[in-house]
């Protein structure tokens, strides 16, 4: 049972699939069977109809299922299969937002690091073009309020950036451009 005052964020208040979701999905589903129709005929097309719808189904039910609880113990995190997982407010090193661009806008997602340097995203605690949550930063700040309550702040520390985080787009490349260059100077100086 829980206490009142724990924070329980599910993926069934957040994620609500709307009319243009399913219509894109039902027009992916319709190109990918008329291909498949002409290069598997019917029945390797209904297999693979049948094998995509069972995936993103699959899928829909996990982000519905997924919770992030947070109380006395520490963090709970569920993807959507099992009871979930919790980590002890004495594991818990560091709490912080990762804000991931892309073509369909960016998506920030709360995190913790774990006193072993792995992290966790927390499940339902996230905000993006196509699933906006107005309380995000609020819900965030009240995660960080328990976490500050609940560990002494010796215990604190916010880990170095990884190398992927660190790297730019623009970055990597310009490294990539120069390794290919490289490797493209070395053939021709091998063969010549």
């Amino acid at each position: 049972m829980r206490s009142v005052n724990e924070l329980s964020f599910q993926g069934k208040d957040r994620y609500h699939p709307s009319w243009p979701h399913f219509a894109a999905l039902g027009l992916g589903l319709a190109i990918e069977g008329a291909f498949a129709f002409f290069r598997l005929g019917i029945v390797g097309s209904c297999w693979l109809l049948g094998g995509t719808v069972a995936l993103v189904a699959l899928g829909m039910s996990m982000a519905l299922r997924s919770w992030t609880t947070v109380g006395a113990a520490g963090i709970t995190i569920c993807w959507g299969i099992g009871r979930g997982r919790t980590y002890p407010w004495r594991e818990i090193r560091w709490i912080d937002v990762r804000e991931t661009k892309s073509q369909y806008g960016t998506a920030l997602t709360a995190r913790i690091t774990l006193a072993d340097g792995r992290r966790r995203s927390l499940p339902a605690l996230q905000h993006s073009t196509r699933y906006p949550d107005p309380d995000f930063h609020v819900d965030v700040q009240r995660v960080i309020n328990w976490w500050e309550l609940s560990t002494d702040p010796a215990a604190r520390f916010q880990p170095p950036k990884r190398l992927r985080n660190q790297l730019t787009p623009q970055a990597i490349g310009l490294i990539l451009g120069l390794l290919i260059t490289i490797i493209i100077v070395l053939g021709v100086a091998v063969e010549g």
